[in-house]
């Protein structure tokens, strides 16, 4: 019997979506999460039904009596388009398009999709493109049954020529390899941006957080940027950096994509560079919405995919954003207790999260408390540095040059046949230097090296 063909609507923007979950009752955040999801994708929500999972239906993972009511529910609101939160198989998938008769998505196909619209960069649509092709590959279906290579029996249709199947696995194959080739080229290219700030020893420091939570926001009030910021999820994709100065200490600072609860591995794996900039920073600003009452939660699945990237030890400063949408709340800074100090800063049981790191209460939109982030900035980043005056006598030309390479001159005068350096750079940075020769004039500054005996 012929499989029985649907006609999809080529609008497929009114969504009905299914929310599976386990015993109780379906969590509301997920709901809200998943529905604001589906309106970023540009679909407009035609209705939504819950499905309770007790034993999932490993063809269609919900029962037929489930679908039935899926089904009905979308004759009557007219929907073209199911939304599943949930990671289907290929089958599944298929096997839900053939009994609903529409257009049936998943969870990380609706993140693709997503990510596939708010690609900016060159970088940032090779990534996308290469995460939906691999997504798309277990889903080719034998659908060109006329150009298949018979197995046996009529006359003249036997042959040596590839089905369909094969023919388009071999070309998405061929344009995965080139994909790769590609990004692999602007890997080389990010590489050297990251080892040029590295050969800088400037600090670096990564905007993270859950998708929304305001980073591309205080990005553009600590930096003047100017980047793309929306009351959207994943308003923010491709990486951008820039070169500022606190305090008159210069530091780079870097906007990162916001992560979200079940972030695909496909995605993961293909912004490896987009996330390198968050797993080589010096410290990490964990980005907040102080008003999402599941913010703990928020912070755990943070640090989660923060762990997966190889990131999950860095340093961080928690920034707890949007308190202008807490009433009566006031910008503050929360130092680490200090018996908590050396606390670990991973999620724990329970859903909370240890206090051993410091928080900042800000709202980016409205400027407040950016002063209060500003300095602690600076603390965290003075945090093992020499800073101090430096006098160099007129053959210490090469010193005065390493430092000058290194970017750790903040002034300079003329003082008789030498000079009056103004210095800040790295303890590991001025102990490696003052070891060289002609490096004496940093030992006094170093805190422990001037009692080394050996330098």
């Amino acid at each position: 019997m012929p499989t029985q063909l649907f006609e999809r609507s080529r609008k497929g923007e009114h969504a009905l979506l299914i929310q599976p979950h386990a015993q109780g009752a379906p969590d509301d955040a997920e709901l809200e999460e998943f529905s604001e999801l589906a309106r970023s994708a540009g679909a407009t929500v035609a209705s939504l039904v819950t499905a309770r999972l007790d034993r999932p239906n490993p063809a269609t993972l919900l029962g037929s009596g489930k679908l039935e009511e899926v089904k009905a529910v979308c004759e009557a609101t007219g929907a073209d388009l199911v939304l599943v939160n949930h990671p289907l198989t290929p089958g599944q998938e298929r096997n839900l398009e053939k009994v609903l008769e529409r257009r049936v998505v998943d969870r990380t196909g609706l993140i693709l999709d997503i990510f596939a619209q708010r690609a900016r960069s060159h970088e940032g649509k090779l990534q996308v493109e290469l995460a939906q092709l691999r997504h798309m590959s277990t889903r080719l279906v034998r659908g060109w049954t006329h150009l298949e290579r018979q197995r046996g029996g009529s006359i003249g249709l036997r042959g040596p020529g590839e089905t369909q199947l094969e023919t388009d696995r071999r070309l998405l194959q061929k344009r995965v390899d080139m994909l790769q080739k590609r990004l692999a080229k602007v890997e080389v290219q990010r590489s050297q941006m990251r080892r040029g700030r590295l050969r800088s020893e400037v600090p670096r420091v990564a905007l993270v957080g859950y998708t929304n939570a305001g980073k591309s926001t205080l990005f553009n009030a600590l930096t003047g940027a100017g980047a793309y910021a929306a009351d959207q999820l994943f308003a923010t994709l491709d990486p951008t950096v820039r070169r500022i100065v606190l305090q008159g200490r210069p530091m780079v600072l870097a906007d990162t994509v916001g992560f979200v609860r079940d972030l695909p591995h496909e995605l993961v794996a293909a912004f490896r560079s987009t996330l390198s900039e968050a797993r080589e920073a010096d410290l990490l600003l964990h980005v907040i919405d102080a008003a999402d009452p599941l913010r703990a939660e928020r912070i755990g699945q943070v640090d989660a995919v923060l762990a997966e990237i190889g990131a999950g030890d860095l340093p961080q400063l928690l920034v707890y954003n949007k308190i202008d949408r807490i009433e009566g709340a006031q910008a503050r800074r929360d130092l680490p207790e200090p018996e908590l100090a050396q606390a670990p800063s991973a999620p724990v049981p329970g859903g909370t999260v240890a206090l051993a790191r410091e928080r900042v209460w800000i709202s980016a939109r409205d400027n407040l408390g950016l002063d209060l982030l500003r300095e602690a900035l600076s603390d965290r980043l003075a945090q093992g540095r020499v800073v101090g005056e430096l006098e160099l006598p007129s053959d210490a030309g090469r010193l005065r040059a390493r430092l000058h390479a290194l970017d750790a001159v903040r002034g300079e005068s003329h003082e008789g046949d030498g000079w009056r350096l103004r210095i800040d750079l790295s303890e590991a940075d001025a102990a490696r230097l003052a070891a060289q020769p002609g490096g004496a004039a940093l030992r006094p500054l170093l805190p422990e090296v001037a009692a080394d005996p050996t330098l």
